[in-house]
C-alpha cells in the first residue's frame, strides 16, 4: 500500500519537477526556439548563431561581457556548449555560437533555454567550435584574426583586412591576395575520406575570375565568372550564380568519391570523382576581392539538411532560431501573452529620442492642461450667458438694476461688458434729477465697454497660442528625434559591425516612437484647439451683440 502511495506522489510530482529551473542562481531566462526550415531529417550537432539585440535580450541584466550566459537544452538541466564571438554590451548586440545536439523537424516546437542574469556567476572555459568532426572554423573575429577556433588550432597566414560591419560580426577583406592554412594531418584528403568545405563569401563585383579554395592542384573551387567551378582531379562540377555585393553561402562535400557543390543550402551540381591523396597546403581566396566569413571544414561529408541549415541559420535574416522577447521569468510559459513590444521600444530609446519625448510629454500635460481649463471657461461663459440673457431681456424699465444679482453671473461675459456700461451710466447720474445721456455721453460709454469687450476676448483666447505651438511644433520635434534617432542606430551598427535586421529593426523602431509621441501631442491638441476656438468664436459673436443691443435699449430709456 505504502509503495502504491509513493508511485502516486511520484507521478503527480514529475511534471512539476520537470518544469524546475535550471539553477536559481540565474534570475532571467530567454526561451530559444529552433525552426527547422524545410529539413527532412533530424540533425545532429549543427553549430547555430544566435543573434542577441536591444530587441529580443536586456543587456543591462547581463554581465557586460556575457560571461553570465549560460545555454540550457529544452530539458532544463543539460548545459550546451557554446562560443561567444561578439558581445557588445554597449551597442547591444551579441552573436553567439551554439552546439545544438539535435534539431529534429518532427519535433513540435523544439527549443533551448538562454539563462542570464546571474552578476556572480564565474566565467567558463571557452569551448573549441564545432563538434569532433569540425578540423577547421575561422570567424576572422578572434584576437588573432586568422587563427581557428575548432579544437584543431589551425593558423592562417596571409594579409587581409577586417570589415567590421559584416555578416555576423567581423568579416575578412580579401583584395586578390590569398591567406595559406599551412599542412596538417588533419586537413589530409583521400579517395574514401569524407570532407565538407563551406563559406559565406561576398564578392564586391561580378564577373571575376577568383578561387575561394584550393589544395594543391588535387581540388579546387573557383568562382567562373559569376558561376561556382569545383575542380576535382580534372573533373569539373559547376553550377549556380553569385551575385555581387550579396552574402551567400557557398559549400561542397566529398563523399564515398561523390561530390555535390551548394549554394545558399541548395545543391547545384554533383558527380563522381576520384579524390586524390593530397596533403598539400590549403589557400584561400586567391585573386578573390570581397569579403569572406565563417570558413568551415569538416572530415565528414555533411547531409544536406546540415548544409541548409546551416545556411539559413546563419544568414542575414536568418530565422533558424528565434529569441523571444527578454523578461523576468517566473518558471511559466513564455509563450503566454506575446511579446512587450512597448517595453522592448523603450528599451531601444537613444538618447535624443528620449530627450524629445521628455519636452513632448511636457508639451502634452501643458495642452491638456489649457483644453481642460478653457473647456470649464468656455462652459461656465456660455452657460452664465444663457442666465444673464435671459433676465436681460425680460428687463423693461429697470435695465439699470440688474446688477443685484451678479453673483448669479460672475462667470458671465456678458455681464462683465453690462457692468463695464453701468459703471460709465453711473457716473453720469445727478442725484435727484432724471438720468438723461447725450450722443457724447452715449459714445463714451460705448468706448468703455468696447474696449472691455477687447479685453474678454483677449481672456477667452488666452493660453491658446500654447495649443498652436503643440499642434505645429510637436510634429517637427517627434521628426528630428526619429532622424537622429536613426542616424545613432545606423552609427552604431557600423561601428558594431552586425547588419542584422532584427539589430536594426528595434532601434528604427524606437526612433519613429518620437514620431509617434509628436502626433500625439498635435492630434488632440488639433481636436481641442478647433472645438474651443469655434466656442470663443460664439461667445465673442454674443459679447459683440451684446454690446449694440444693451446701448440701443440705454439711448431708448435715457438718451437726450
Amino acid at each position: 500500500m505504502i509503495k502504491k502511495v509513493l508511485v502516486l506522489l511520484l507521478m503527480l510530482l514529475l511534471p512539476i519537477l520537470s518544469y524546475a529551473k535550471w539553477n536559481d542562481d540565474w534570475p532571467s531566462r530567454s526561451k530559444v526556439t529552433i525552426n527547422p526550415q524545410g529539413a527532412a531529417a533530424a540533425v545532429l550537432n549543427l553549430p547555430v548563431a544566435i543573434r542577441l539585440h536591444s530587441g529580443n535580450f536586456s543587456f543591462a541584466d547581463a554581465k557586460p561581457d556575457g560571461s553570465d550566459l549560460r545555454f540550457i537544452g529544452s530539458d532544463d538541466k543539460t548545459e550546451l556548449k557554446y562560443q561567444i564571438e561578439k558581445f557588445d554590451s554597449i551597442n547591444e548586440l551579441a552573436v553567439i555560437w551554439v552546439q545544438l545536439p539535435k534539431v529534429d523537424p518532427k519535433e513540435k516546437e523544439p527549443f533551448i533555454w538562454l539563462y542570464y542574469g546571474n552578476q556572480k556567476a564565474p566565467a567558463i572555459a571557452s569551448v573549441p567550435f564545432g563538434d569532433t568532426n569540425t578540423i577547421a572554423s575561422f570567424h576572422f573575429a578572434e584576437k588573432t584574426l586568422l587563427q581557428d577556433s575548432s579544437a584543431s588550432s589551425l593558423a592562417a597566414t596571409g594579409q587581409v583586412t577586417v570589415q567590421k560591419a559584416a555578416l555576423l560580426g567581423e568579416s575578412a577583406v580579401f583584395s586578390g591576395t590569398p591567406i595559406t592554412i599551412a599542412a596538417n594531418p588533419s586537413l589530409k584528403l583521400s579517395q574514401g575520406v569524407g570532407f565538407t568545405w563551406s563559406a559565406w563569401v561576398k564578392p564586391a563585383s561580378l564577373p571575376q575570375q577568383a578561387t575561394l579554395y584550393s589544395q594543391g592542384d588535387a581540388i579546387t573551387l573557383k568562382i567562373a565568372d559569376q558561376k561556382l567551378s569545383l575542380n576535382i582531379a580534372g573533373i569539373d562540377i559547376s553550377g549556380g550564380e553569385l551575385k555581387a555585393a550579396d552574402w551567400q553561402h557557398v559549400a561542397f562535400t566529398l563523399d564515398n568519391g561523390k561530390a555535390t557543390l551548394y549554394l545558399n543550402g541548395a545543391a547545384v551540381g554533383n558527380g563522381n570523382v576520384n579524390v586524390p591523396d593530397t596533403g598539400a597546403d590549403v589557400k584561400i581566396g586567391d585573386t578573390y576581392t570581397g569579403e569572406l566569413d565563417e570558413l568551415e571544414m569538416s572530415n565528414v561529408a555533411r547531409n544536406d539538411d546540415w548544409i541548409k541549415l546551416s545556411a539559413s541559420g546563419q544568414g542575414v535574416n536568418g530565422q533558424l532560431t528565434t529569441v523571444k522577447s527578454a523578461e523576468g521569468d517566473d518558471g511559466g510559459d513564455d509563450d503566454e501573452g506575446g511579446p512587450n513590444y512597448i517595453s522592448i521600444l523603450i528599451k531601444s530609446l537613444t538618447p535624443d529620442a528620449k530627450v524629445v519625448i521628455a519636452i513632448l510629454a511636457v508639451m502634452f500635460a501643458i495642452s491638456v492642461w489649457v483644453m481642460v481649463q478653457k473647456a470649464r471657461l468656455v462652459s461656465l461663459t456660455d452657460k452664465n450667458n444663457r442666465a444673464f440673457m435671459a433676465r436681460f431681456q425680460k428687463a423693461s424699465n429697470d435695465l439699470l438694476g440688474l446688477d443685484k444679482d451678479d453673483a448669479k453671473y460672475s462667470k458671465s461675459s456678458l455681464y462683465k461688458l453690462y457692468s463695464s456700461g453701468l459703471r460709465e451710466i453711473r457716473k453720469r447720474e445727478v442725484s435727484g434729477q432724471k438720468l438723461s445721456l447725450s450722443g457724447a455721453a452715449m459714445d463714451a460709454i460705448k468706448a468703455a465697454i468696447d474696449a472691455d469687450l477687447v479685453r474678454e476676448t483677449q481672456r477667452q483666447n488666452a493660453g491658446m497660442v500654447l495649443l498652436t505651438i503643440a499642434i505645429s511644433g510637436g510634429p517637427f520635434l517627434g521628426l528630428l528625434g526619429t532622424v537622429v534617432g536613426v542616424m545613432i542606430t545606423f552609427a552604431a551598427i557600423a561601428a558594431a559591425g552586425d547588419v542584422n535586421v532584427n539589430a536594426i529593426a528595434p532601434g528604427i523602431a524606437a526612433a519613429l516612437l518620437a514620431t509617434v509621441a509628436g502626433l500625439g501631442v498635435a492630434i488632440p491638441s488639433l481636436f481641442g484647439y478647433n472645438y474651443l476656438a469655434s466656442r470663443v468664436k460664439n461667445i465673442t459673436i454674443e459679447m459683440q451683440i451684446f454690446v449694440d443691443e444693451f446701448i440701443t435699449r440705454v439711448a431708448e430709456l435715457h438718451g437726450q
